[in-house]
């Protein structure tokens, strides 16, 4: 009997090995099942193996989620996983109901939350309170010249994504957006209906900081570029371009 079970203990949890562990462990169990004719067992032996792969598609989904920083439509997470939309709406479904603590699961300090077409983590409301004063004392520090510069192309070229931030800055700046964010100096302003992309804007915070009433008083930055408008073409969000 121990010869026929197969060794799961390498498998990486909600990978595609525990899948493939999960159709292994199915065939197995299916040919002693009608070795003894016991349509009971093959049920159960279907059941089992469902509920592994259930919860193969759920981690998956869930490790996605937890980095994404816009709403992923099902599509995108069903190509992310390689699972059917139906599948993908189910698991997130599951998801959901863990996380708001139904069924004597613990509810969490954050939601699966659909925006936009798409599905993100969130911050629960009756927790803004705590996490605002989180995000006041993480004001305190400095910014990186990482974050300044960030900071400077949304200024100039607002409302901008973090994939046309990317474009200019030629690095990635998830990082670098969240702590912008987190910091109040911009803020999401709209999501694009065709691309899901969130596009930010500086906020009045940011008027504040710096002294000024409105974007218009911002300096000119040609003189301090080579060519004088490199990357910095002009925008419609701010009048006369300050370039």
């Amino acid at each position: 009997m121990t010869d026929d079970v197969h060794d799961v203990s390498s498998a990486e949890p909600g990978g595609s090995d525990e899948l493939a562990d999960a159709r292994a462990i199915e065939q197995s169990m299916r040919a002693h099942a009608a070795a003894g004719h016991d349509d009971d067992a093959e049920a159960r032996v279907v059941a089992d193996v469902a509920s592994v792969a259930d919860v193969a598609v759920d981690r998956q989904l869930e490790a996605i989620l937890m980095i994404a920083d816009e709403p992923q439509s099902l599509v995108a997470l069903g190509t992310a996983v390689g699972a059917p939309v139906p599948v993908v709406r189910q698991a997130v479904e599951r998801l959901v109901a863990d996380f708001d603590g139904v069924d004597g699961t613990v509810r969490r300090g954050f939601e699966l939350r659909e925006v936009g077409g798409g599905w993100r983590f969130y911050v629960r409301a009756d927790l803004d309170d705590v996490v605002e004063q989180f995000v006041e004392a993480e004001r305190t520090s400095r910014l990186s010249q990482a974050a300044l510069e960030t900071l400077a192309v949304v200024a100039y070229k607002q409302p901008i994504t973090r994939s046309q931030i990317a474009s200019i800055r030629a690095v990635n700046v998830d990082g670098v957006v969240r702590t912008l964010v987190a910091r109040g100096l911009i803020e999401e302003s709209f999501i694009d209906s065709e691309t899901g992309a969130i596009n930010y804007v500086t906020s009045d915070l940011l008027l504040q900081q710096l002294g000024i009433n409105s974007l218009e008083e911002l300096p000119l930055i040609s003189p301090l570029l080579e060519d004088g408008v490199d990357g910095f073409e002009q925008n419609e969000g701010i009048p006369d371009g300050r370039v």
